[in-house]
This record gives structure tokens, C-alpha cells and sequence, in this order.
């Protein structure tokens, strides 16, 4: 299976929720980082956060739902 084929087939609904959850905590880490005046551990803790969603994000969604049998 190609790179693209496998990024465009269907996911499997467990790592749809998956993905959901690490775009969820991307996004919480955004917003974090945006807050001009937070102590530099919550900053530290945030890029954790966006680096545990990106790759549960871009795990789950090279999933493929296997077709046939």
C-alpha cells in the first residue's frame, strides 16, 4: 500500500478516537503556549502535550481498516 493510499483509506473507529484525542491535546498545548504569562514548567508540560498529540494524531490516522477477509 502506498504512503497516500494509506492516508486516505478509512480509519478504524479506535484510532479515530484516537486522533480526536491527540488533536484535542494540540490544541490544548496552543493554547497554553499562548498565554503570555504562565510560570515555564506549564510552558515545558504544554510542548509534551503538543508533541503527544501530533504523534497520536499521525499514528492513528496511518491506520487502515483492513478490507475483505
Amino acid at each position: 500500500m502506498k504512503f497516500i493510499q494509506r492516508f486516505t483509506a478509512s480509519t478504524p473507529p479506535f484510532f479515530t478516537k484516537v486522533r480526536n484525542i491527540g488533536l484535542i491535546l494540540t490544541a490544548i498545548s496552543g493554547a497554553l503556549m499562548g498565554i503570555p504569562a504562565i510560570p515555564a514548567i506549564i510552558v515545558k508540560v504544554a510542548g509534551y502535550l503538543a508533541v503527544a498529540g501530533t504523534v497520536m494524531s499521525g499514528v492513528s490516522q496511518a491506520a487502515v481498516q483492513k478490507e475483505g477477509g
